[in-house]
């Protein structure tokens, strides 16, 4: 089943027909908000608002363990996380759509960033973070929505916020190879790699974050607000367009990341930490 992590501006799926709510309790805290399950266009899928309900959350402050796992919990095996973000190239303008094959990490330790310690030890490989099946899925989804324009193959930086950045970040993370900047998709997309499910990144460029020389063209809240809400509409329809499509098949070593990763004897194992492991092999 599909989950949707809706990101800024994103707190609900209109046209979800709700049919119940997960609860936001898991092993790992609580999530931003109960997981919603329901239909959309006849078919199912879940959603979860990353910052909760009305935005209180913000990205360092949102429990990314639970929330990947009370989607995995109910019974997703795909998870689409649809988030702003801000161009470091000339290519990727604002108001363009973006699919990330590749994360840096330059958060600052604030974040839990796996399931594992504390007694239970493993090593997941995240060489290919995403899965490339969705992403197909999703780009061919926007193929069929009027005025989408969609890059695919970048790298996402994500940085701690919630301040923007400075222009000198800027032209770093520009220097390090990436192509957006973003507060949310770590440690997001590797806990959803833990968790066994396929995941991909669907970014709405929003600004040129501030590498550009003109003061007017550097982040700046109402303006992303602005430039997000006017391409949430396009975002709704690629949904709905995924959803209409034939299921995706997440690849098989996606589905099986924890095979062979986890190092603890099962014997070794308290009871609530078989419970949680078990959910996460499912």
């Amino acid at each position: 089943m599909l989950a949707i992590i809706g990101g800024t501006g994103l707190y609900q799926l209109p046209g979800l027909q709700t049919e119940t709510h997960h609860p936001a309790a898991t092993p790992f805290g609580d999530a931003s908000a109960p997981v919603q399950q329901g239909r959309l266009g006849g078919q199912p899928v879940l959603f979860l608002p990353r910052h909760g309900a009305g935005h209180r959350l913000l990205p360092h402050e949102v429990n990314y363990r639970a929330n990947v796992f009370a989607l995995k919990r109910a019974g997703a095996t795909m998870v689409l996380s649809v988030s702003a973000c801000g161009s470091l190239t000339e290519e990727l303008a604002p108001g363009h759509f973006a699919l990330p094959h590749q994360y840096i990490d330059w958060t600052r330790g604030r974040r839990e960033t796996s399931f594992f310690g504390r007694g239970v030890a493993a090593h997941v490989s995240t060489a290919e973070p995403v899965s490339r099946a969705l992403c197909a899925a999703v780009a061919s989804a926007a193929a069929r929505v009027p005025g989408l324009m969609l890059h695919q193959g970048l790298t996402y930086a994500c940085v701690e916020g919630p301040r923007f950045g400075t222009r000198a970040e800027s032209f770093l993370l520009r220097q390090f190879g990436a192509h957006l900047v973003g507060m949310t998709n770590v440690p997001e997309v590797f806990l959803a790699r833990e968790a066994q499910l396929a995941y991909a990144t669907l970014a709405i460029a929003t600004d040129y974050d501030c590498w550009r020389d003109d003061p007017e063209e550097h982040a700046q809240m109402d303006a992303i607000m602005a430039r997000y809400a006017a391409c949430v509409d396009m975002a709704k329809a690629l949904v709905g367009h995924l959803l209409a499509a034939p299921v995706v098949e997440p690849e098989p070593a996606v589905r099986g990341a924890l095979n062979g990763a986890v190092m603890t004897p099962e014997h070794l194992l308290d009871e609530a930490q078989r419970n949680w492991l078990a959910v996460l092999r499912r």
